[in-house]
């Protein structure tokens, strides 16, 4: 049984429905909003959905009511555009509970850009500054600075965090963040 999802991109930008059966999350359950690639000119745009209804543009059915387990939803942008000049995300979920840094290396999110060599990162001891992040959306998610945070980040803008020292939330929280990677490297700025 599909449906059809309506998209958005992520300057707002909607597409046509595109026929999708089910999306899941990592545990089997069926989520209401999932990641899709859609086939571009120049490649490959990821896409959000944020709306699934029934074929033909009616309604959804009125399903049985389904606990979906607590999860946080996550938006990494890399530090360069794509070729047309729009922003690179990749949209992820997973847990609370968990170290930022474990999060992203669990989605093949790239972390250390240039220093992704052992010997060039301390591998999560919080004390070599490669695994900083900017947090644009979500910050509240976030547990407070460490003291090693604090010392090691003492002259970088306060939006910036260590992701093997920032916790995401608990095991039932729920939310959306917008990271991103690699900030000293980023070639575009956000809007404040």
């Amino acid at each position: 049984m599909d449906s059809t999802v309506q998209l958005t991109g992520l300057l707002g930008v909607s597409s046509p429905p595109l026929a999708q059966s089910h999306c899941y999350s990592r545990s089997g359950a069926r989520k209401q909003s999932c990641s899709l690639r859609a086939p571009r000119r120049q490649g490959m745009t990821r896409l959000r959905a944020v709306g699934m209804g029934a074929p033909g543009g009616e309604p959804p059915a009125a399903a049985p009511e389904q606990v979906e387990e607590p999860s946080v939803d996550f938006a990494f942008v890399s530090p360069r555009l794509l070729p047309d000049g729009t922003p690179d995300v990749h949209y992820r979920t997973a847990r609370g509970g968990q170290k930022l840094r474990d999060i992203m290396l669990e989605g093949y999110i790239d972390l250390y850009g240039p220093y992704d060599k052992l010997l060039l990162n301390c591998s999560g001891g919080g004390v070599c500054g490669t695994c900083i992040v900017e947090v644009v959306q979500g910050k509240e998610m976030l547990s407070p600075k460490t003291d090693v945070e604090k010392e090691v980040l003492k002259r970088k803008p306060k939006t910036w965090r260590l992701a093997c020292q920032a916790t995401v939330g608990n095991a039932d929280s729920t939310g959306q963040m917008v990271i991103q990677q690699l900030p000293e490297w980023k070639i575009h700025e956000w809007d404040k």
